[in-house]
């Protein structure tokens, strides 16, 4: 992986007497295939030259840069899990998002994991003609929307949307929260519950049908990018040929709701990535006393803390992506990995901004922006302690959900 710290740095002058620029001291991404590894360089270059100097004050606004989309495109991260590539390499290109922006990484990362690649794995074939190509070019965007305003952790057995089958089609009526992207989403693959059999069943709801509302959830204290919606369906009418044919059971979904936590759990290292490369470019740079803060003991301590949670989630997440390569993935091991590097990433992003003090409270210095994302990190793709009581009960034999 490239040093973060280039020639033009504002911290160059101190290049030749840092032995470890770059953030992967391990050098996990060395594991790649050369063209996966120098297909890994230009996406960090243009995340941390286009993305990430811009993104801070969109967080501030919560807007989406609509604008960076087709660049984003353009360097393939509209279509990363449609590529001949390892799990290694689109692993770490999730990681290098999320260093660069975690609300960038949400939307590439949901996109890809639980749209793009649900449509292609499960969708009829007339499904992947309609929106593959453009949602590849980001030129649509679909959404998830399972959760609900009152099912979360138990979305499983509590789910209350539901779809009636009739001779026009599906009537759609419910409930859907925290749904990502959902204010702009052209479409939103929808989890309802059958009224005939009671099967759980995934749905393409065109979000420009009659009947369906969206509302911006505001105020968020993370995330803030990422366009977040209430979405409603009232009496929604989609063809019968909008029920995704690979999706007619629940189960038949949990190989997604296992890869995207398994990709979370990428959010977390990189997000940790990021939180290290800021903090030490700000202990160089910050001058007490008459010398860098990067001189203090304490300081070079919580560096070292920083990077030794960095560098355990990437190697966490790096056996993590070998078992999912040889079709071993089981949700305990994604829920373990999921909540052990969001964990250690809210540890990284409080001792970083300790490093930026007085100043670390203000987001143009990215410290507290990473701190708020960490939460968030923590919190979605299922809360901390349950992908704790998911493990424990792996290794345990017993469960301890209600």
């Amino acid at each position: 992986m490239p040093p973060i710290l280039g020639p033009q740095h504002p911290s160059g002058k101190h290049l030749e007497k840092i032995k470890y620029p770059h953030a992967d001291i391990f050098a996990v991404a060395d594991r790649l295939v050369p063209e996966e590894q120098a297909r890994l360089a230009e996406i960090h270059e243009f995340l941390q030259t286009e993305i990430r100097p811009v993104v801070g004050e969109y967080w501030d606004r919560e807007e989406l840069p609509f604008d960076l989309l087709p660049r984003m495109a353009e360097m393939g991260l509209g279509e990363v899990e449609l590529t001949d590539t390892s799990r290694l390499y689109r692993g770490l290109v999730y990681a290098e998002v999320t260093r660069a922006d975690v609300s960038l990484s949400a939307l590439v990362g949901i996109h890809n994991e639980l749209v793009l690649g649900l449509i292609d794995k499960l969708g009829s074939p007339e499904q992947k003609d309609t929106w593959l190509a453009g949602l590849r070019q980001f030129t649509k965007v679909g959404c998830f929307a399972l959760t609900e305003p009152d099912h979360g952790s138990d979305i499983a057995g509590g789910l209350a949307t539901t779809a009636e089958r009739t001779a026009e089609g599906w009537v759609i009526n419910g409930s859907k929260r925290w749904i990502g992207a959902g204010t702009f989403a052209d479409f939103a693959i929808t989890f309802a519950r059958d009224t005939a059999d009671n099967e759980i069943k995934a749905f393409i709801v065109e979000l420009d049908r009659d009947g369906v509302t969206r509302n911006k959830i505001s105020r968020k204290m993370g995330l803030r990018i990422m366009q977040n919606a209430d979405l409603h369906f009232d009496d929604v009418l989609i063809p019968h040929e909008n029920l995704i044919p690979g999706a007619e059971s629940f189960a038949n979904v949990n190989d997604f709701l296992c890869y995207s936590r398994a990709w979370v759990g990428w959010q977390g290292a990189g997000l940790q990535l990021g939180i290290f490369d800021k903090a030490r470019e700000y202990a160089i740079k910050r001058e007490q006393f008459g010398r860098p803060i990067a001189k203090f003991q304490l300081v070079q301590e919580q560096l070292s803390r920083i990077l030794g949670n960095a560098t355990a989630s990437l190697a966490m997440m790096a056996q993590l992506a070998e078992v999912q390569e040889q079709g071993k993935l089981e949700m305990p091991f994604a829920a373990l990995a999921k909540a052990t590097t969001t964990r250690l990433a809210r540890e990284s992003a409080a001792a970083g901004r300790n490093i930026g003090g007085g100043n670390g409270i203000l987001t143009e210095y990215d410290l507290s922006k990473m701190m708020d994302d960490a939460e968030i990190l923590f919190t979605y793709e299922g809360t901390y302690d349950i992908n704790s009581l998911i493990v424990g009960r792996a290794v345990t034999g017993v469960s301890a959900f209600v």
